[in-house]
């Protein structure tokens, strides 16, 4: 059975599909190396002019048929470029960050011998009421300051420290002298 030469409201037929596809792929041929350098001129950065590139011609794909005038392609592209990286700087994240030569990251961590310690004390650790659990998972293993554990948590910081000083108490109170290292130190 053949198929029905007319196609779904909204959707291109296959043939016109294929045709416009390879329009677009021409057209993304021809101008990429041009439209990066305008990137790159905009936002000074390499690897954001490349997202940028991106983001840009993903716009004017899907805007393709409604682009009536094909001399202006290039023109509607560069538009498309300046707001997009206008955008980009009215993101907050993008005032966060800023490209660095070296990576703040630490150190990776290097796995040691275990022997039966960490189980232990994590045996200890969960034997506390689970507020006082989380506020030390949070301080202690998340690394984040009293008001960040606050924030987390809905909590006064003068309640994270309360919690964090009694929780600490319990473990110090609970904890076997074979597994207190400060014992091991005497």
């Amino acid at each position: 059975m053949a198929a029905s030469p007319t196609a779904e409201p909204g959707t291109l037929m296959p043939d016109r599909r294929a045709a416009r596809d390879a329009d677009f792929a021409a057209y993304l041929q021809a101008r990429q190396a041009s439209v990066l350098r305008t990137a790159y001129l905009l936002t000074g950065d390499r690897h954001t002019a490349e997202d940028l590139v991106q983001t840009a011609f993903a716009k004017l794909y899907l805007s393709w048929d409604r682009v009536r005038d094909q001399g202006s392609i290039d023109g509607y592209l560069r538009r498309i470029l300046v707001n997009e990286n206008n955008s980009l700087w009215r993101r907050g994240w993008k005032r966060r960050e800023h490209a660095t030569e070296q990576l703040p990251e630490p150190a990776p961590h290097v796995d040691q011998y275990d022997d039966g310690r960490s189980a232990a004390l994590w045996e200890l650790v969960q034997s506390l009421p689970k507020k006082a659990r989380a506020v030390l998972v949070l301080r202690y293993y998340e690394q984040l300051s009293e008001a960040e554990t606050a924030e987390v948590l809905g909590v006064s910081v003068g309640t994270v420290k309360s919690q964090t000083s009694r929780a600490l108490a319990a473990l110090r109170e609970r904890t076997p002298a074979h597994l207190n290292p400060q014992e091991g130190e005497r």
